[in-house]
Order: C-alpha cells, then sequence, then structure tokens
C-alpha cells in the first residue's frame, strides 16, 4: 500500500528553487512577466516553509 506522492522533494531543495526563481524575477526588466515570476517565487516559498519542521504546541504535556 504505497502512496507515492507526486511532489516528494525535500524543502532544501524547495529553497534553493525559490532562492533562484527569486534572482531570475529581479533581474527580469520591469512587466507583467517579471510580476509572474515574482509570485512564482513566492509559491515556491510558502511551499518549502510548509514542508518544514512542525513542532508540538507548547504547554501542559499529555495526560498519560
Amino acid at each position: 500500500m504505497d502512496k507515492k506522492k507526486g511532489d516528494d522533494r525535500p524543502s532544501r531543495d524547495l529553497h534553493l528553487e525559490a532562492l533562484a526563481a527569486l534572482e531570475q524575477a529581479r533581474a527580469m526588466p520591469q512587466g507583467p512577466a517579471r510580476s509572474e515570476a515574482l509570485k512564482r517565487a513566492g509559491l515556491l516559498q510558502n511551499a518549502a516553509n510548509m514542508q518544514g519542521l512542525t513542532f508540538a504546541k507548547r504547554g501542559r504535556p499529555p495526560k498519560s
């Protein structure tokens, strides 16, 4: 019962891809193409952040 996910890249790769997309977008001339490239870089950064480590909530430990 193996479930294969379509996008199973490590978050480090997504961070690097987002940084590369941001640099490329910043080098573009002003216009709609640059705006779309900046949006894509932002989406990649958000995806990388979502794949980051998740921590338990702080506070009282669960009863056992």
